[in-house]
């Protein structure tokens, strides 16, 4: 089911020649300004895409941002990103918000959103928003994402109500994967009605955006023509109004043997080859006394 609420997009449309506030723009022009959640809702309003990307540091975040990538996600992915675990469940609040500054420190353009980790807002709305309030207040971020159904709307609602935009996500949600039995595509079939429903009420309770992981690309389309906010897919078709990936996904780092790649990553660079060799060169060079060279010293 194609979206009915919005403009034909323009697939041949590259960042560059998007209308202000999206893209670089050319050298000499006036600096771009920081992406809000409002500049957002325009590009789904004219028929624009966006991309988002997660960021963890200061180096990837500065360097996405001078890319031109409209948002950056300080995801619970840190967990098994950053931190070795092997899924999301272990982050905490507190291991998170130095990751948050960094990004929002180091980010002049992007709009910056961090994940409230798992634990940190299901025992109450009261709860989300203190959680909330830290990311936005400590962590200095501009939004936060929580996952969560029509269940959460009331959660949501409460959150905007004291000034922090929330970011919805359906579909699968990865603190929820017990529950779910496993990473498992969600919204086939008669299912799909569930995430139409959830969007709905995420929206009506103040979400300003809804992001879907691994749904079927025919219910994200249906989802993204339901509401009048701005969709994110990662995993979820062609339709939506943005997308994310993982960086380390799609730049190539995360890998290895016995590591997999699911399905709908794209990888744009293969940057843990160019970092293995370069290690092994340099240590290569200090086994061998060829570094430091006369020029490396006083």
């Amino acid at each position: 089911m194609a979206p009915t609420n919005m403009p034909e997009r323009n697939p041949e449309q590259r960042p560059s020649e998007l209308p202000a506030p999206y893209g670089s723009g050319p050298a000499g022009t006036a600096p771009r300004p920081r992406i809000r959640v409002h500049h957002l809702a325009q590009a789904k309003e004219r028929g624009e895409r966006f991309a988002m990307l997660t960021a963890y540091d200061q180096y990837t975040a500065q360097i996405f941002d001078e890319a031109g990538i409209e948002a950056l996600l300080v995801g619970d992915s840190a967990a098994n990103n950053v931190f070795g675990h092997e899924t999301s469940l272990p982050v905490t609040v507190e291991e998170l918000l130095p990751l948050v500054r960094a990004v929002a420190r180091s980010a002049r353009h992007s709009l910056v959103v961090a994940d409230l980790p798992f634990g940190s807002y299901e025992v109450s709305p009261e709860q989300a928003v203190a959680t909330g309030v830290r990311f936005l207040k400590e962590g200095l971020a501009h939004a936060v994402k929580m996952e969560g159904g029509a269940h959460y709307a009331p959660t949501v609602r409460a959150m905007v109500e004291a000034g922090i935009p929330v970011m919805a996500h359906i579909g699968f949600t990865p603190q929820s994967e017990h529950v779910l039995g496993g990473y498992r595509v969600q919204g086939r079939g008669d299912d799909a009605q569930r995430l139409i429903d959830d969007a709905r009420a995420l929206e009506a309770a103040g979400a300003f955006c809804v992001l879907m992981e691994m749904v079927p690309a025919e219910t994200a389309a249906a989802v993204d023509a339901a509401v009048s906010v701005p969709t994110i897919g990662i995993g979820a078709g062609n339709a939506t109004t943005g997308q994310v990936l993982v960086w380390q996904d799609a730049m190539g780092l995360r890998g290895g043997e016995g590591v997999r790649v699911a399905k709908f990553v794209k990888r744009y660079a293969d940057l843990r080859s160019t970092l293995l060799e370069a290690a092994r060169q340099y240590g290569q060079d200090v086994r061998t006394g060829t570094f430091p060279a006369s020029e490396h010293s006083f």
